[in-house]
């Protein structure tokens, strides 16, 4: 897998393989980062949670085009240990990324020391992750104002994205061949306060 555009355009990436894991393929990574960039986010400025890592094939694409630290969350030590290979073979600096080797549900349920402007979840299909995970990173204040999340789920998912979380803004709701691309913003006039931090 190669990462598309960027410093780090061209350079592969090494990914794993098992039950549940899927990298994100180049024409759907392609399509979701000019989504994003459409949006007007300004990668230098821009931190990034990548949850249900896997190989990190997102989070690589946003380090690539400046994202100024992203956060891998992935709980199988080899996918874990995969993603901070590639993070040395591509140099990057320890500053710029962390790999979280922790269940999703575990870590969303503690408060983060800084909120995050995007947020990719990517959960195993079949499992019933997605909700959960979207509700923990707004009651414990993960994502940052105006911040998005983005979704990716089976083309086929029986999901109706509005209706599941009425407290967000549906941007885009798009598929491409098996996969379905989700975007989310929280609603500009809706107030909120996440849960305080425990330092």
């Amino acid at each position: 897998m190669r990462i598309i555009a960027g410093e780090y355009r061209g350079r592969q990436l090494k990914t794993t393989t098992g039950p549940g894991y899927r990298p994100a393929m180049g024409k759907v990574r392609g399509a979701l980062f000019s989504m994003l960039e459409a949006k007007g986010f300004i990668w230098s400025e821009t931190r990034v949670l990548d949850l249900f890592a896997g190989s990190g094939s997102l989070g690589f694409e946003a380090l690539s085009r400046g994202a100024s630290k992203v956060a891998f969350v992935e709980s199988m030590p080899q996918a874990a240990a995969l993603i901070r290979e590639n993070a040395q073979k591509l140099d990057i600096a320890p500053s710029r990324f962390h790999v979280f080797q922790d269940e999703v549900g575990k870590l969303l349920n503690r408060p983060p020391l800084d909120p995050f402007e995007i947020v990719f979840i990517d959960p195993p299909y079949g499992k019933n992750l997605l909700s959960p995970a979207i509700k923990a990173l707004l009651r414990k204040g993960w994502l940052a104002p105006g911040g998005v999340i983005n979704a990716e789920v089976e083309s086929g998912l029986k999901f109706d994205p509005a209706a599941a979380h009425p407290e967000l803004d549906v941007l885009a709701d798009r598929s491409y061949g098996q996969t379905r691309v989700i975007l989310w913003n929280r609603k500009a006039d809706q107030s909120f306060i996440p849960e305080p931090s425990i330092r």
